[in-house]
């Protein structure tokens, strides 16, 4: 099914978007390396629980049901580690499957923001006990001797289409989930999970290993897009494997990341169900994402009314809305949930020119999450058709293409639901939950009323995805509000000119920040602060064409924060804009050089200011600054670096998906 055409209309306008050798020694907590913040040792007592004291639960897998082979913990405890190997998974949505043990290790980084979400003490990461659970040598709460325990790792069984295309079975083929932990900070819980754990049914042709290139690079950007305000997975820590050499393009050497989010389900589970016709098993599992992830059915968005642009909810889960032909039950209620939060994330990438890279639909999660992170990048140069993969060779997921692309995602998980969106009040009838669609009028009636609650969530699609784009760029263009010209008027003028003068995307929103009214008066003086926005080693080369789109964007821009703010306000305005737009993103040349500096001169510490700066990307400066009680310890010369222009070799890079 195609996107709807109203719909398709907005995104012809989404357009406008266009947008060394290791130290082979097994962990030792003595080394004179500390993954801590600086300052704080092993003896400081920060907030928290041990790892001991966590809350652990294993919801999900006690509530889907399991792969034939290992229904239990126990069967595939009892299994040999190397027999567990890959093969077609059918009627089962997970595989109980525990890491592959490690005997050499080394604890590279952590993420103190995410200790801190979990409500897990960072005094814990000077511990053996973290430091064998985060490379999965350690199994909490199993008891071998008890049957009915279901205390035990997993991964998921998920297909996916990529590049468009359906490609069967794929799921965590390298991925496996020790546990879930509630945490009193935040109230949610968490599925916690390892990366490059081992081989999994889902390995296919891979070794379910992962190398420490990409981990780095998910590491650091798990935590800036969520240091951005972006919905995201989270990663915790970083774990290298100095023994383990993993062929890619070249020999590597292998690492784990532990991650974690509120929910790991993807499209991409939905899309495989309807492949292989498991009626049963789509309709527990979307069961368990209404009642589980979205919280319970009457969290979810009440059909909306003509002129109604934000949904109520409270809508009991029986309730059939809407009239003859249009009914929406329980399923296209939970359809268009996923539908309005994906709309949301994806604004906010295209608002911070963030690009995945490989936006296929088991990389798209059903919670809107930015997740699976492969070849994505932060946009310099502002160019729309701009692709970080460098296998993208139709620039399917470019950063133009990505509010498309999510729907077209998001299309396909309607024709997985589309049967029980479909059905409307008869979901629940006893003959067509045991034998489904009936009857030639009755596939009649089925399709015409999926297409019509598909068409409407396109129309919110592009209301979500519109409405979230314009408050986020009115706020990184220091505004207090959004006028019904302002797309046409400010932000589309200033893209075209972006483009036109190859500006840098983010450090225009940067400087922008500290531009004062008053030196926008004269034409003169936009000219001289137009200058600004361009790169150091190219301001020679600049066109006066090129300065002259930047200072009358500049003049239009005085006009309208003058109307917003009034006279005088540059103080209050420059410090909203710097909060909402970041000094730091890591951008593909600065992964480059902390993949280089730690993988083959052996730093570590670099690792520790990546992850600070990316936690708080909003800082005019880091070195020497009090975080959260701490004086940190940075490096002024490298943060100066990191936050400047980007080096004319490292714009718009590009790398693979291997990983």
């Amino acid at each position: 099914m195609r996107f709807p055409a109203p719909a398709s209309r907005c995104l012809a306008l989404a357009s406008h978007l266009r947008y060394p050798t290791f130290n082979q020694l097994p962990f030792s907590i003595s080394r004179n390396f500390s993954v801590l913040p600086s300052n704080m040792g092993s003896s400081s007592q920060p907030g928290g629980l041990p790892l001991k004291s966590l809350p652990k639960s294993w919801t999900l897998p006690s509530l889907l049901p399991p792969d034939p082979l290992y229904p239990t913990p126990l069967s595939s405890h009892n299994t040999p580690r190397d027999e567990i190997t890959p093969r077609q998974v059918r009627n089962g949505l997970f595989t109980y499957v525990r890491p592959e043990h490690q005997s050499t290790y080394q604890l590279l980084a952590i993420s103190p923001a995410a200790f801190k979400t979990l409500n897990l003490s960072l005094s814990e990461a000077t511990t053996p006990e973290f430091a064998e659970t985060v490379v999965g040598n350690k199994l909490w709460d199993f008891d071998e001797t008890d049957e009915s325990n279901r205390n035990y790792p997993w991964s998921q069984n998920y297909g996916g289409f990529q590049f468009g295309s359906w490609a069967g079975q794929l799921g965590d083929g390298r991925v496996i989930s020790l546990f879930e932990t509630t945490s009193e900070l935040t109230g949610k819980r968490y599925e916690v999970q390892l990366k490059g754990a081992g081989m999994t049914p889902y390995s296919r042709f891979a070794d379910g290993k992962a190398v420490l290139r990409s981990s780095i690079r998910e590491f650091i950007v798990s935590e800036a897009l969520h240091g951005l305000g972006i919905p995201t997975t989270r990663a915790l820590a970083l774990t290298l494997l100095p023994e383990e050499r993993v062929r890619r393009e070249r020999m590597e050497p292998g690492a784990i990341v532990v991650r974690f989010a509120e929910t790991w389900i993807r499209l991409g589970n939905f899309d495989l169900l309807r492949a292989r016709g498991e009626r049963g098993n789509m309709r527990v599992l979307a069961d368990v994402v209404a009642q589980h992830v979205y919280s319970g059915w009457e969290n979810l968005p009440a059909r909306l009314e003509e002129g109604q642009t934000e949904p109520k909810t409270g809508v009991k889960k029986e309730t059939v809305e809407g009239p003859k032909g249009e009914e929406q039950n329980r399923y296209s209620r939970l359809y268009r949930a996923i539908v309005r939060r994906n709309a949301a994330t994806v604004a906010r990438w295209q608002a911070y020119g963030f690009m995945n890279g490989v936006l296929n639909t088991d990389n798209t999660s059903i919670f809107g999450l930015s997740m699976d992170f492969g070849p994505y990048a932060f946009m310099d140069v502002f160019d729309p058709s701009y692709t970080p993969n460098h296998d993208d060779h139709m620039l399917r997921y470019s950063y133009r293409n990505q509010p498309t692309i999510i729907w077209w995602n998001l299309v396909r998980l309607g024709e997985a639901l589309g049967e029980m969106m479909g059905i409307g009040e008869r979901v629940d009838d006893e003959e067509y939950v045991e034998k489904g669609v009936v009857g030639e009028e009755m596939e009649k009636e089925m399709v015409g009323r999926a297409e019509k609650v598909i068409e409407q969530a396109g129309e919110e699609y592009k209301q979500v995805f519109l409405g979230e784009y314009k408050r986020l760029m009115s706020e990184r263009l220091g505004l207090r509000g959004v006028k019904e010209d302002d797309f046409d008027g400010l932000f589309s003028p200033l893209l075209d000119a972006m483009e036109a003068s190859e500006l840098d995307f983010n450090l225009f929103f940067r400087r922008l920040s500290s531009v004062k009214v008053a030196d926008l008066e004269s034409e003169e003086g936009r000219t001289e602060q137009a200058k600004v926005f361009f790169y150091g080693d190219g301001l020679s080369e600049t066109s006066s064409d090129d300065l002259e789109k930047v200072a009358d964007w500049l003049a239009f821009w005085k006009e309208r924060v003058v109307e917003d703010w009034g006279e005088g306000k540059d103080e209050e305005r420059i410090r909203a804009m710097k909060a909402v737009n970041p000094n730091f993103t890591p951008r593909g040349w600065i992964m480059d050089e902390l993949i280089r500096r730690v993988e083959k001169e052996g730093e570590r510490d670099v690792l520790k200011r990546a992850i600070h700066m990316a936690t708080y990307p909003f800082e005019d400066s880091w070195h020497g600054k009090e975080f959260d009680g701490v004086v940190y310890e940075g490096d002024a010369d490298e943060e100066k670096r990191w936050t400047g222009d980007v080096p004319r070799g490292g714009r718009a890079m590009q790398c693979s998906c291997s990983s």
